[in-house]
Formats: structure tokens, sequence, C-alpha cells
């Protein structure tokens, strides 16, 4: 994991995207994640498995000691993070999907977690821009990330 300062880049508007393809872009904030918003989040989906929602069997019984965080929660984290990250001035931005995505890690209750994004594609529109970004969560202290992604952005 690297220590890089996070800045955010802000753009004066879509067409300046193009320019980023094949740039990485840096890191956001650590964020905690903790089990008020792994219940939270366990509220929202439905999602009440035990190793989400029972710190004590979790750590009687589950394989990482403690509750860990939903993936798709550490998912749901993009927009936020990347926020951080990236802004477009005058752009709406709209979810358009996502072409990879892989839960490589868990994200155990108590951790700090932060996201990585690299342009990895542009396609400009009379209308705006698809924008393919790679997406990796890393977790503090942890060698391997909690996700890789490619997720893609209409701007």
């Amino acid at each position: 994991m690297t220590t890089l300062e996070r800045t955010k880049l802000t753009l004066k508007g879509v067409a300046e995207l193009a320019g980023l393809e094949g740039k990485h872009l840096g890191y956001s904030r650590w964020l905690i994640i903790d089990q008020h918003m792994i219940d939270m989040f366990s509220d929202a989906t439905g999602d009440h498995q035990w190793i989400h929602s029972d710190p004590k069997r979790a750590k009687a019984e589950g394989p990482f000691g403690g509750t860990i965080a939903q993936g798709y929660l550490t998912l749901s984290l993009f927009p936020i993070l990347l926020w951080e990250i990236l802004e477009v001035e005058g752009a709406t931005v709209l979810n358009y999907g996502i072409d990879k995505l892989r839960f490589t890690g868990v994200v155990p209750e108590g951790s700090r977690v932060r996201l990585g994004v690299t342009v990895t594609k542009v396609a400009t529109t009379p209308k705006g821009a698809t924008v393919s970004f790679a997406a990796v969560v890393e977790v503090e202290g942890i060698e391997r990330p909690a996700l890789v992604a490619e997720i893609l952005l209409r701007y």
C-alpha cells in the first residue's frame, strides 16, 4: 500500500475528462467501517447474516475474529469516496455499470478503508462521456485489497 497524500481533482467540465485516460487519480481519505454502519446496511438490504450482524457469534464461531462488512457495503462506498478524489463541475453523474467486480478480501468491523482510482477509458459523446475507473478498496494494515472493480460512470 502506498501512503500518497490525497488531493481532490476538480475539472471545469466534462470535456476535461478525456485528458485523464490512463491516469491514477489518487486516494480518498480513510473511512472507519464500524458495527453501526454494518448494521444500517443490513437493515437497508435485509442482509442480517450473523457474520455481519452478530458480534458475539462472529467472534466465537467466525473465521475472522469478529464481524465483517458486507461486500456490497464496501462497493456502495464508491460514490462518496470518489467524490473526495474527483469532481466535475457542471456535470450530472450516473452509475452506468460494473464491467468487473471481485471481493478479494474482507473488511473487519472497526477497520479503515480507502478508495484508489485510475481512469482506464474515457468515451466521449456529444452529450457527455462514459468513464471507466479501475477501483481498488484497501483496508489499512492488510496487504490484500477488499475489492477490485472496473466501474463505469456517465457524465
